[in-house]
C-alpha cells in the first residue's frame, strides 16, 4: 500500500514487459520509488475453458482497489449515456465478448477500427488491474462464406480457415493482443442446439419445415437496445418476405439444409445455425448468461445485438449484459465504405504502403464512437507523427546509455511536473470513455521537452538532464503500451517507416542519397536555386532533407503538396 501511494504521488506506473518478454527496467531516475507489481499488458497466461463465468483460481492480488487513480466511465448504448464501470464480480474479474469476423474475404479498415478500439479497452482494463476474460469469435459458417466458396470452387471450411488465419495476421500486425479465447461456430453446434431448445421450451420460437424462427411477438422487450418499435422492423423492399413467418420481423435460429451446403443433425432435421444465435450461445458458454461487456461495430446494434438480447433472455430469463459498447463507422473520402462504391479498403492494402502502427495511430486519433474519415492525407499525418515520436524516443534511448548521475538528488521540479501532468491527462482522458485522441495529444509536450533536452544548447546544460530524459521516456512508454503503439524496437520501427516512405515515393534510398550529394555540391557551388529545387522535388514525394552539423540526412514526411490542406484531428 505504501508503494501504491508513492506511485500515485509521483505519477508513476507499473513496469512493463516488452513483446519479446524482456523486462524494461525503470531508469535510475525512477528508482527512488518502491517497485510496483509487474503490469500484465504483455503477459496473459492461458486459462481453462469453462461454462462458468470465471475460473475460481483468480489471483487474489488483483483486488487492490486503492491502486486505481481514476474511475472508468463507458458509454452504454442501451442506456444512451456514460456510466461508471462496475464489474459484476467483486474480485475485479471482467467478462468481455466482442463479435468477430465472418471470414470470407480480406479484412478491411472497418474491422481494424473495431478491433483496435476493443484492444485498447482490453489493455486499459488490464492497466487498471482488472483480470479480463476477452472472447472474440469467428463466424466460420455463414451464407456469405458458402456463396464465396461456391464462387471459388473451394470447401467453405477451408476458405473460412484461410481468411481467419489472414485476419489473425492482420491483427498481429496492428499489435492487437490475442483475446483470451477465439471460439468458432462450427465447434459449438451442440451449445447452439441446446439454446434453441430452451427458446422453444419457453414458447419464444416455432418450427416451420425444418427451419426454426424466433417469435418477436412473444418477447415484449424487443427493440430496447436499438430504440426501434416492432413496426419499424418489418421487412423492407429489398428483403424477400418468408410467408411462413408469423411476423415479418421474426428471424432464423436454425436453417434447414440446402443442397451443397454444410449441415448438422438437429431435432428439427439437418441444417445449420442462424447468424444471431451463434454469439448468444458462445458468449453464454464462455462467460455465463450474464457478464460485463458486449461490443462490436455500430452496424451490429440492429439487428444482430438486438436479436442476441431477445434470444439470450428467451433462453435464460436471468441473462443480462451490463454494458453494450459500439464503435463508429469508417468513411472513405467522406463516403460510406462499400464494395459497390469501389472504395473498399483492406488492411493488407494499407500496410503495403504504411507501417501498421501508422494505421493504428490514425484510428486512435478519433474517438471510437465518432465516425472516422479515412484519407491518404490523414494517414500520412499519422505516419509522420509516429516517426517523430519514435525518433525522439530512440534519440533519448541512445543518449541515456551514457553514464547517469547516481547521486540521490531528486529530479528537477519541472520534469516531475511534466511527468505528473502526462499521468493525469492520460488517465483522465482514457477513463472518460477512452478518449484516445486526447491521450495521444498529451505526449506532445513531453516529446517537445525531450527534444529540447536532446538538441538545444540550453537543454543540454540542464541539471539531471539524462535522468530527466529517462524518466520522461518511461512515462511515454507506458502510455504507448496501453495504446498498443509501443514497438519492440524504436530503431526497427524507424527503419520500417523509412522503407514504407520510399515505397510510397517509388524511389530507392540510393536515389535519395544521390540527390543529397547533388544538393551538397550545388550548395558548395552557391547554386542555391538548384539546391532548393532538389529539396522541393524530394519533399513533394514525402522525403524531407535535414541539414545538421554532420551533414544532410533524410526522413519521411507528409508530402509537400498535402501539408497545407491537412487538418489534424484530436
Amino acid at each position: 500500500m505504501a508503494a501504491a501511494a508513492a506511485r500515485r504521488a509521483a505519477g508513476l506506473l507499473p513496469l512493463l514487459s516488452s513483446p519479446s518478454g524482456a523486462r524494461i527496467p525503470l531508469r535510475r531516475a525512477l528508482s527512488l520509488i518502491s517497485p510496483p507489481r509487474s503490469n500484465r499488458l504483455f503477459s496473459h497466461p492461458a486459462r481453462p475453458f469453462s461454462t462458468s463465468p470465471f475460473s475460481a483460481s483468480a489471483s487474489a492480488s488483483n483486488g487492490a482497489a486503492a491502486e486505481r487513480t481514476r474511475e472508468l466511465h463507458l458509454y452504454n448504448t442501451k442506456s444512451r449515456k456514460k456510466e461508471h464501470f462496475r464489474p459484476r464480480a467483486p474480485d475485479r474479474e471482467v467478462g468481455m465478448y466482442v463479435c468477430g469476423v465472418t471470414p470470407y474475404d480480406d479484412s478491411h479498415i472497418g474491422h481494424a477500427r473495431a478491433y483496435v478500439a476493443f484492444d485498447v479497452l482490453y489493455r486499459y482494463l488490464r492497466y487498471l488491474d482488472y483480470e479480463v476474460r476477452y472472447v472474440r469469435n469467428f463466424t466460420d459458417i455463414d451464407d456469405k462464406i458458402i456463396a464465396r466458396a461456391n464462387q471459388l470452387g473451394e470447401d467453405p471450411f477451408s476458405l473460412s480457415k484461410r481468411f481467419s488465419d489472414d485476419f489473425l495476421s492482420d491483427m498481429a500486425n496492428l499489435q492487437c493482443l490475442p483475446p483470451s479465447m477465439e471460439p468458432r461456430v462450427s465447434d459449438h453446434i451442440d451449445q447452439i442446439i441446446n439454446m434453441i431448445k430452451q427458446i422453444l421450451d419457453n414458447n419464444c420460437a416455432y418450427v416451420v419445415g425444418g427451419d426454426v424462427y424466433f417469435s418477436v411477438d412473444n418477447f415484449p422487450e424487443y427493440g430496447e437496445l436499438s430504440g426501434r418499435k416492432l413496426d419499424d422492423n418489418r421487412a423492407g423492399e429489398r428483403v424477400a418476405v418468408d410467408e411462413r413467418k408469423r411476423n415479418p420481423a421474426d428471424f432464423a435460429l436454425w436453417k434447414a439444409a440446402k443442397d451443397g451446403e454444410p449441415w448438422w443433425d438437429s431435432p428439427w432435421g439437418p441444417g445449420r445455425p442462424g447468424w444471431h444465435i451463434e454469439c448468444s450461445a458462445m458468449s453464454a458458454h464462455y462467460l455465463g448468461h450474464s457478464f460485463d461487456i458486449h461490443g462490436g461495430g455500430e452496424d451490429l446494434i440492429f439487428p444482430h445485438h438486438e436479436n442476441e438480447i431477445a434470444q439470450s433472455r428467451a433462453a435464460c430469463c436471468d441473462s443480462s449484459i451490463s454494458y453494450w459498447i459500439h464503435n463508429g463507422f469508417v468513411n472513405v473520402n467522406s463516403q460510406k465504405m462499400s464494395k459497390s462504391l469501389g472504395n473498399f479498403v483492406t488492411i493488407r492494402k494499407v500496410i503495403e504502403m504504411y507501417h501498421p502502427l501508422a494505421l493504428r495511430m490514425f484510428l486512435l486519433g478519433t474517438h471510437y464512437r465518432s465516425p472516422i474519415n479515412y484519407t491518404i492525407e490523414q494517414l500520412n499525418v499519422a505516419s509522420d507523427r509516429l516517426y517523430y515520436t519514435y525518433q525522439t524516443l530512440h534519440d533519448c534511448e541512445e543518449s541515456c546509455q551514457q553514464q547517469q548521475d547516481n547521486s540521490g538528488d531528486s529530479l528537477p521540479a519541472n520534469t516531475l511536473n511534466y511527468i505528473q501532468k502526462l499521468h493525469d491527462e492520460f488517465e483522465t482522458s482514457m477513463s472518460d470513455d477512452l478518449h484516445t485522441s486526447v491521450a495521444l495529444a498529451a505526449i506532445s509536450e513531453p516529446l517537445k521537452v525531450m527534444n529540447d533536452l536532446l538538441h538545444t544548447r540550453k537543454g543540454k546544460k540542464q541539471e539531471k538532464r539524462l535522468e530527466s530524459l529517462a524518466a520522461l521516456e518511461e512515462k511515454i512508454r507506458v502510455v504507448l503500451s496501453v495504446l498498443g503503439l509501443l514497438p519492440s524496437s524504436y530503431h526497427e520501427a524507424l527503419q520500417q517507416l523509412r522503407e514504407k516512405a520510399l515505397r510510397r515515393a517509388s524511389i530507392t534510398e540510393e536515389h535519395v542519397l544521390q540527390k543529397i550529394e547533388e544538393r551538397t555540391a550545388a550548395r558548395k557551388a552557391k547554386q542555391y536555386g538548384k539546391s532548393d529545387e532538389i529539396r522541393k522535388e524530394l519533399a513533394a514525394v514525402g522525403i524531407a532533407l535535414m541539414d545538421g552539423p554532420d551533414g544532410t540526412t533524410w526522413r519521411p514526411s507528409v508530402p509537400l503538396s498535402e501539408e497545407e490542406g491537412v487538418v489534424v484531428k484530436t
